[in-house]
């Protein structure tokens, strides 16, 4: 049995149609597959646009399963987090004082952040030219937070993510919000946490700071994130009642994208039987 619940039974969403104007000397469209044969497969059925949102705390692994769901699957796969980093790391390398707000703001906008989409996994580029190298850094690790909670930032980038979502909407979206915010008509939604240790742990590795920072402290740098992304005013880091809970730490990676996959052809399934 599966290790993951369900807050709450989740929320039944229109299914996107996909309109198909056929003029009457035509021949008919051809008949999709069922909705078993549709999920069978290693991808998902391509005229099934669908919208997967995975939130989650710091540390609790979502954008490693997050895009090895979205190449199990077949989809665009969307870090939202990197978009926050690329501002830090823009406010912190062009000297921002981040007592000035408007200047922050109004930098970041001209910047245009965008992601190159041919590339795997999609690079975030900033002035059109590609800043990903530069977004795990420390520094910036640090820095992230503060610029997370800045109301017309945050306000800029979930219309900048909507409108990603509009222009691939087929999607695997992981961040703080996407569920609860950006998407919240979402068909799928998930949330991983994982206690703060374990998450503290896991963040040295990631970053490579073995010989640097020690447990104690990265999981005092945890906690605290956690305080400030949830009681930040504006999208703060919430679980959506009607999002499936997996805890991480039970799991190897290889197992949290498993129990997110079969959650996630089960949806599509009773989305498809539904029509």
């Amino acid at each position: 049995m599966p290790t993951s619940s369900t807050k709450t039974q989740q929320a039944q969403t229109p299914r996107q149609a996909v309109e198909v104007k056929t003029p009457d000397s035509q021949p008919q469209e051809p008949s999709k597959p069922s909705a078993a044969g549709a999920c069978a497969g290693s991808q998902l059925p391509n005229y099934q646009p669908v919208i997967i949102t995975i939130d989650g705390p710091a540390g609790t692994g979502k954008s490693t399963v997050a895009r090895q769901l979205a190449l199990r699957l077949g989809l665009d796969f969307l870090d939202t987090g990197a978009m926050y980093r690329a501002a830090a790391a823009i406010m912190i390398d062009r000297g921002i004082d981040p007592d000035d707000i408007g200047e922050l703001v109004s930098l970041v906008l001209g910047a245009d952040l965008h992601f190159d989409w041919q590339q795997d996994p999609p690079t975030i580029l900033a002035w059109d030219t590609p800043i990903d190298h530069r977004i795990r850094d420390e520094d910036v690790t640090k820095g992230v937070s503060f610029v997370a909670a800045i109301p017309e930032l945050r306000h800029h980038m979930v219309r900048k993510q909507r409108v990603i979502g509009a222009q691939h909407p087929r999607l695997v979206t992981e961040g703080r919000d996407q569920g609860s915010v950006v998407f919240p008509d979402a068909a799928i939604k998930f949330y991983l946490d994982a206690d703060p240790a374990v998450r503290a742990k896991r963040r040295i590795e990631q970053l490579g700071l073995e010989d640097t920072v020690d447990l104690g402290e990265m999981c005092e740098r945890i906690v605290r994130r956690d305080e400030i992304d949830s009681n930040r005013a504006d999208g703060p880091l919430v679980c959506p009642d009607d999002a499936i809970v997996i805890d991480t730490a039970l799991h190897d990676v290889e197992g949290v994208i498993n129990l997110l996959e079969e959650h996630t052809r089960e949806r599509i399934a009773s989305l498809l039987n539904a029509d």
